[in-house]
């Protein structure tokens, strides 16, 4: 059994490695592959496996749904409808670190407001540079957009996430 600060250390790791694997993987598809690997590898070094596959899908879809939406407000212009699949790999990428590395987040509501407020539009930003999504509105509108947005949404997936 790997202890819980080692976890903690792998697994913010693992977030870092996979949010690079699924924006990369945009331009390189076979980077992809290696994303439902690291999850299954998650999945074995989780404590609670089954209670972690139900907040993976559960934060998942939530995530899904949210950058669909926003997608079809003209947010962001995908080549694919209604995301691409290394966007959806990235949303089970970010689910995997909720109740883990980023519950601290989730303890207080105003922890996870700022990390989502900051750290969800630079995520946004950085990663359409890279994976070639369009953002019609302009960096600096579509950054403005999205920290209320994540900063609502990232308190509430840490929530949904924690849920049994």
């Amino acid at each position: 059994m790997i202890s819980r600060g080692r976890w903690q250390l792998v697994n913010a790791l693992w977030l870092q490695a996979g949010w690079w694997l699924c924006v990369l993987g945009a331009q390189h598809p076979l980077l992809l592959w290696l994303v439902p690997l690291g999850i299954f590898v998650h999945l074995r070094l989780c404590p609670a496996p089954w209670a972690e596959a139900k907040a993976l899908c559960r934060a998942t879809l939530a995530g899904c749904m949210l950058d669909s939406l926003l997608g079809a407000f003209g947010v962001f212009t995908y080549t694919a409808w209604p995301l691409p699949l290394w966007l959806a790999l990235l949303w089970l990428v970010l689910a995997s670190g909720l109740r883990h590395s980023l519950a601290w987040a989730g303890r207080r509501f105003w922890p996870g407001a700022l990390l989502g407020g900051i750290g969800g539009p630079l995520a946004y930003l950085a990663g359409a540079r890279l994976a070639d999504v369009a953002l019609p509105l302009g960096p600096l509108v579509t950054a403005l957009l999205l920290a209320p947005v994540w900063a609502l949404a990232f308190p509430l997936l840490l929530r949904l996430a924690a849920r049994p």
